[in-house]
């Protein structure tokens, strides 16, 4: 599809998403890294948390930029076809993702395979929220989501763990429980994984979040400077909201609390709402044509950074150093503040993967998985 028939600030919204994911993935040291491109050790937030709830928002609007005419059409089984195909797709993409952590040659070992990661919960996130926007209405929606952030807060602080109160920390939490219990620790990241089973729950609320957001964007009965306010003022709400349930129930990505999920949200309102002032108030679009590019290709370009970064940190080259290293090292050497080149080494990574997103776009290659 061409952007003339695209809202080209939601567009903007997800390449600068994508881009912002593949920094924070690729620096050229993990020991040499500003904080604000690190997520928090565990409470807390940093701008790094941001990004993945982002991209979850914008999964929420694209659904319904998406299926809104088709829900209105009548859905029939081709639609529920297209979305478990892309749902296989991305779930199948991240288990080959997991595979290039192993050793050589890939997948020798499935006894330590990781199972959850970020595109199979984007994939599971986009299979309930599709299904969900195409079977209830909006009302449904609303009382889905807080229903959600209300049980999620309830679970996780109310049950006892081993008969003892819940202490959130990284082992006493319902979630790292039920993850070690069904996947073992043999499948999780490391003694929790961030993208678990039950976390995946909440996580569903962020793009119901998106979606909701999504139907006054379309909204044919608000001008554009409506739709700004409105913006705005949904993104302050739910970052009073998040902040305050945050005294009861922590911001933590790993967990993806309910007050992250209001946070987040709030703060994906506001960053879209600066994007869309810009872009459909102002009428300044231009600015904007790297990100749409960027993410024309999304998941592809993800998907390659996380392959090619990791061949580079397993193929050696000179003197048995990997060729990451070998980059990385010419670069400290001649930027000798280390995590100054850490971060032009990140944003040199992100300018290649943009040139292969320009030649796909160009060539008009859009590759949907």
């Amino acid at each position: 599809m061409s952007t003339t028939n695209r809202i080209l600030s939601v567009d903007i919204f997800r390449g600068i998403t994508v881009a912002a994911m593949i920094l924070v993935n690729n620096p050229g040291s993990w020991g040499h890294v500003y904080a604000p491109f690190l997520h928090a050790e565990w409470h807390g937030l940093t701008p790094t948390d941001l990004i993945f709830p982002f991209f979850l928002f914008i999964v929420g609007m694209s659904i319904t930029l998406a299926y809104t005419k088709k829900k209105a059409a009548g859905v029939d089984g081709t639609v529920y076809k297209k979305i478990v195909s892309r749902t296989i797709k991305l779930l199948v993409l991240g288990l080959i993702l997991a595979g290039f952590t192993l050793s050589f040659p890939f997948f020798k070992d499935f006894s330590t395979l990781r199972l959850p990661g970020v595109l199979q919960r984007i994939g599971v996130v986009f299979f309930i929220a599709s299904i969900l926007f195409l079977n209830v209405n909006w009302k449904v929606l609303i009382a889905i989501f807080i229903s959600i952030l209300i049980g999620y807060w309830y679970v996780m602080t109310q049950i006892p763990i081993n008969g003892q109160p819940p202490l959130l920390d990284k082992v006493s939490n319902l979630a790292t429980v039920i993850d070690t219990q069904v996947l073992t620790r043999a499948h999780m990241w490391k003694i929790y994984d961030p993208e678990g089973l039950l976390s995946t729950i909440p996580a569903v609320a962020t793009s119901i979040f998106g979606m909701l957001f999504g139907k006054i964007l379309i909204s044919q009965n608000r001008s554009s400077q409506e739709k700004l306010v409105f913006f705005i003022i949904t993104g302050i709400i739910a970052l009073v909201s998040g902040y305050v349930f945050s005294i009861i129930f922590p911001l933590n990505k790993a967990l993806w609390t309910s007050s992250f999920v209001l946070v987040t949200g709030g703060w994906a309102c506001l960053v879209y709402a600066l994007i869309y002032f810009i872009t459909d108030v102002l009428k300044q679009t231009k600015w904007g044509t790297p990100a749409i590019i960027f993410g024309s290709n999304a998941i592809t370009v993800f998907f390659l950074s996380g392959v090619i970064g990791r061949l580079f940190g397993m193929i050696k080259v000179a003197d048995n150093t990997s060729i990451h290293g070998f980059l990385y090292g010419h670069l400290s050497s001649i930027i000798t503040n280390l995590k100054l080149s850490s971060l032009i080494y990140a944003i040199l990574v992100i300018a290649f993967y943009y040139l292969v997103a320009l030649v796909l776009y160009k060539k008009k290659i859009f590759i949907k998985v």
